[in-house]
């Protein structure tokens, strides 16, 4: 039963490695001698799961002592970007992004994070490339100055994440002036789908970002253990980026809002415009057919055929029927004129 259920631990772990001094130890640390590892080394071990069950994860939680309700958490994902202290254990949370120019949609992956003096253990959700880059930089080797320890991983994971955020907005910034052009240009298609659902994608960005202002807050105000105050400045530089993003993303959401308005606008005026133009010609319609109904009327009428009728003795009957004809439909046409029907 124990070696099935480390079969399928090793099958979630993306990589294992033993760093010191701002190195990694060559090769990979097996997964059953992790604890041991993290236990009887200066610097830290770190454990990168990808989606792992509650199966796969038991053991490292065994080993590393995990808290409970923030494996659950790590394992089901579906959190809020947050930062929670259990004891010896810090628990982190963050949603990197990635913006899809071509189909206009804001993909959003899921990190947790455990650290512990000497140890790391990631839990990845969805296909991003953060921790990878985290890891490859790491493997490359950091000064003695950036060696934070299992800190460090988190601070280069947040700095990755938020740099992300910035580029994200950069590219919607541009869609954004996309529509606006659209929308303020010549032509009268309406654009609300497009902008309804980049509206929609940057509330999810916000509800993905937002919320880890006050987490790096606790970072950079010393106020989470295992985080050394050499760190400390480097949280409050990913804080400062994170509140220059929150301060983008709500502008951009402004400006949907008013190029929102300003394309119902300018739809409901095109509306009108038709709608006008269609009473206009209404009228004109209603207008001949009241004039062609008069000629109509009396042909009918004398198309009866009965022998006692008027006029149909008189030698210039004819000619009297047609001037009143010529007659009614002259004075209809001026007064449907006169109107302003014609």
């Amino acid at each position: 039963m124990t070696e099935v259920r480390r079969v399928g631990a090793d099958a979630a772990v993306g990589d294992c490695g033993l760093y010191t001094g701002g190195h990694r130890v060559p090769g990979r640390v097996p997964l059953v001698q992790a604890g041991r590892a993290a236990r009887d080394t200066a610097g830290y071990v770190w454990i990168g799961l990808r989606e792992p069950t509650d199966a796969d994860i038991a053991e490292v939680a065994e080993q590393f002592r995990l808290p409970t309700l923030a494996v659950e958490d790590a394992v089901h994902a579906h959190q809020r970007p947050k930062l929670e202290v259990y004891d010896d254990v810090v628990f982190a949370v963050l949603k990197p992004v990635r913006y899809v120019d071509h189909v206009e949609v804001v993909e959003i992956t899921e990190i947790a994070m455990f650290l512990r003096p000497h140890a790391v253990v990631s839990v990845r959700h969805g296909e991003g490339g953060v921790l990878r880059q985290v890891r490859a930089e790491l493997d490359a080797g950091v000064p003695d100055e950036l060696d934070f320890g299992s800190a460090g991983v988190l601070y280069r994971t947040a700095d990755r994440v938020v740099d992300a955020y910035e580029t994200a907005l950069e590219h919607i910034d541009l869609d954004v002036d996309d529509i606006e052009r659209l929308v303020f240009g010549p032509g009268e298609d309406d654009h609300a789908e497009r902008i309804y659902k980049l509206k929609q994608e940057v509330a999810e960005f916000r509800r993905a970002m937002l919320p880890l202002q006050r987490p790096l807050e606790r970072l950079a105000g010393g106020e989470v253990p295992h985080v050394p105050g050499a760190a400390e400045p480097y949280f409050r530089d990913v804080l400062d980026h994170l509140l220059r993003a929150a301060d983008a993303i709500e502008v951009i959401d402004r400006q949907l809002t008013d190029v929102l308005q300003a394309n119902t606008a300018r739809v409901t005026t095109g509306q009108s415009r038709v709608a006008l133009r269609q009473n206009e010609d209404m009228r004109k319609i209603s207008a001949w057919a009241a004039i062609a109904l008069v000629p109509t009327a009396v042909a009918g009428i004398y198309g009866m055929n009965f022998e006692h009728m008027p006029e149909l003795g008189t030698r210039y009957g004819y000619f009297v029927v047609l001037a009143v004809i010529a007659g009614a439909c002259v004075g209809l046409h001026r007064a449907f004129k006169r109107n302003r029907w014609l």
